[in-house]
């Protein structure tokens, strides 16, 4: 084998190693971003359901305080007019919700102005079938940037113009309209944390990094700790080990799970003036409190596991030292026609299916190939892969979420995988879906 030949075989390992991470955190923080956002919302709905009287809000949080004027406002808004602008979910009509999630900024006093936004998804919520697809917007993909501000990345956009040249590039990108957006800045988690009073977390292994220059400090221990804010922030944001990316994203869903679970307990009800004090300032949307209210009623009927979740297909490129993520522009409107537009195909039981399995433990890999075989489905590779989550991705037009789950009714053993639709299938072969098993 010549040094040409080897050249390339470790920049097609390394591009393949660089889709498989980045689309593995994109689909990942988009349940978590999401997640946050609704447990936020759903805590401060409760708030006004369980206390449904003036007097106790005057008491509990004071006469002029912002709980408590909105609150009024809503009890005495002319219903008509409160109505009249939101079809969600009274209508049947979907809506395009857009999630960002911005860096910090260097000026104290102004949290947003010239931020980048470093995780943008867009959520398509069908309230007929009360379902939710997240479609992953790489934050270095290559794009055009409206009022003449020529090619950029698209993370480029807010720090630009605002919310309003993001919302623009998206809309002008993907041929979508965005009814709504929900904006998430980096101190989000850190105040909210310190405002619940910290956070119980079971800390999988030692975690030891300093990096002076940047100001990052982590020591952890394995074992369980009480984190405060900033030390939830420096766990999440470990990353040098072997996972990298991988063990980052894996952290979030764990951190995320013991937010849930402290949003449950019955203490959480005298934090809340603290934690919508936080959220006045480190999320921004144009959502009303009633159309807030409205999307989370609605999903308290979606199993967040059934999401489907996407990442526009492309590839990376390195052009100087400026790093793009270049779209594919047939594969990025198959998925924009899939997720956003819920574009199906008739799916024929009679026509034959093929699929990989790829796991981190050859006995379940193993398992789960009898199972396929067993219910008709033809397995034309397997082999061996570490990852953080299960997948069930689907990579052909007809295998859609409905022909997922009725397979995992027809056998349960490929029930809780997250649904992700990728046309792009460098797994192991031209298959019409890949199953992937995480380790424990």
């Amino acid at each position: 084998m010549t040094n040409k030949t080897i050249d390339k075989n470790e920049r097609t390992s390394e591009f393949i190693k660089q889709i498989e991470e980045g689309r593995e955190e994109q689909s990942s923080f988009a349940k978590v971003l999401i997640g946050m956002t609704i447990v936020f919302v759903g805590v401060v709905l409760a708030i006004f359901i369980i206390a449904d009287s003036d007097k106790f809000f005057v008491n509990t949080f004071g006469e002029n305080s912002f709980i408590t004027k909105t609150y009024r406002k809503i009890s005495k808004a002319d219903t008509k007019k409160e109505h009249a602008d939101f079809s969600l979910p009274f209508g049947l009509r979907r809506q395009n919700i857009l999630f960002l999630g911005v860096d910090a900024s260097e000026n104290p006093d102004d949290p947003w102005t010239g931020t980048r936004t470093d995780t943008i998804i867009l959520v398509n919520i069908d309230p007929k079938t009360k379902s939710v697809n997240a479609l992953s917007i790489p934050r270095d993909s290559k794009v055009y940037l409206p009022r003449d501000n020529g090619v950029n990345k698209i993370n480029s956009a807010h720090a630009i113009g605002g919310v309003d040249m993001t919302k623009r590039t998206v809309e002008n990108t993907l041929g979508v309209k965005i009814d709504r957006y929900v904006m998430v800045h980096d101190e989000a988690v850190k105040e909210i944390v310190d405002a619940m009073g910290g956070l119980d977390v079971y800390i999988e292994k030692p975690m030891h990094y300093h990096d002076y220059t940047g100001k990052l400090h982590i020591d952890f221990d394995k074992g369980d700790h009480h984190l405060t804010g900033q030390q939830a922030v420096e766990y999440l944001r470990f990353r040098h080990d072997a996972l990298g990316d991988i063990g980052r994203t894996q952290r979030q869903q764990w951190l995320l799970r013991s937010l849930m679970t402290k949003f449950k307990q019955p203490s959480i009800i005298s934090k809340i003036p603290d934690i919508i004090s936080v959220a006045k300032k480190y999320v921004k949307t144009d959502m009303s409190f009633y159309e807030m209210s409205q999307y989370a009623g609605l999903m308290k009927h979606i199993d967040m596991d059934k999401i489907e979740v996407s990442v526009l297909p492309g590839a990376p490129n390195q052009k100087g030292y400026i790093s793009y993520w270049i779209l594919d522009p047939q594969k990025t409107q198959e998925v924009v026609n899939r997720v956003v537009y819920r574009d199906k195909v008739y799916f024929d039981e009679n026509v034959s299916v093929s699929a990989s399995v790829l796991s981190s433990d050859s006995e379940k890999g193993d398992e789960i190939i009898e199972h396929l075989k067993n219910t008709g489905i033809d397995v034309k590779c397997a082999g061996k892969i570490k990852r953080a989550h299960s997948q069930f991705i689907a990579h052909s037009k007809k295998i859609t979420n409905d022909y997922y789950i009725k397979l995992s009714k027809k056998d349960e053993i490929f029930g809780g995988l997250q649904f992700v639709y990728d046309p792009v299938n460098y797994y192991c072969g031209e298959t019409d879906f890949t199953i992937i098993l995480a380790g424990n």
